[in-house]
């Protein structure tokens, strides 16, 4: 669905991916980037880490939107203890594929929605876990070279070539590994008078 300028919904996000997954509701929306820090404060747990951000996303473009529902969202990869964001470089990427290599994955997605006809939000956090095969080092050196997954957290993209790598996937919503919860996302949007499929 084309972007609508003055929709009453927001996406706050340059992301393709999650615009072609917000695309699929068929409700009309707008998009603006939001100028953030993702850098995680000291001591800050993985979840606070995914609501603050997701929050911080839709509240930074509240001002400029100030009678519109508007989506923040924000993931993070977990494995053995450590949070992993966006690799941004091709060697980082092959480093942590070399990592999941045959394990189990956990990812989280944060979610916000911030009402600012009524200065309300909705916050949300959506797992989804990803068991790895076990990968060579040259599919994960091709893999990487075709796809250049250098900003996407755990260094793969799900809705491309990197459905090649996994096992399985388990999670109630896999929309939440391209970076968009859409069945949580529904859900918020219902409870802001905005049901994709229309009056109950």
């Amino acid at each position: 669905m084309p972007q609508t300028q003055n929709a009453p919904l927001v996406l706050a996000s340059s992301s393709r991916f999650r615009q072609a997954l917000l695309d699929r509701l068929h409700l009309p929306y707008q998009c603006y980037s939001p100028d953030i820090d993702e850098t995680p404060l000291p001591d800050e747990s993985p979840k606070a880490l995914v609501h603050r951000l997701a929050l911080s996303k839709a509240n930074a473009v509240a001002e400029r939107f100030p009678n519109h529902c508007i989506i923040g969202s924000d993931q993070i990869a977990l494995f053995e203890g450590d949070i992993l964001g966006k690799p941004h470089t091709a060697e980082r990427a092959r480093a942590n594929l070399a990592r999941f290599s045959g394990q189990r994955v956990t990812f989280l997605t944060g979610l916000a929605l911030l009402d600012t006809r009524h200065q309300r939000h909705q916050l949300h956090i959506e797992p989804f876990d990803v068991v790895f095969r076990t990968l060579s080092e040259r599919e994960i050196e091709r893999y990487v070279a075709i796809e250049q997954p250098l900003d996407s957290a755990g260094s793969f993209r799900m809705e491309g070539l990197g459905i090649a790598l996994f096992e399985r996937l388990e999670g109630r919503d896999p929309n939440a590994l391209i970076g968009l919860p859409l069945i949580a996302l529904c859900d918020m949007l219902r409870q802001a008078g905005m049901n994709p499929l229309g009056d109950a």
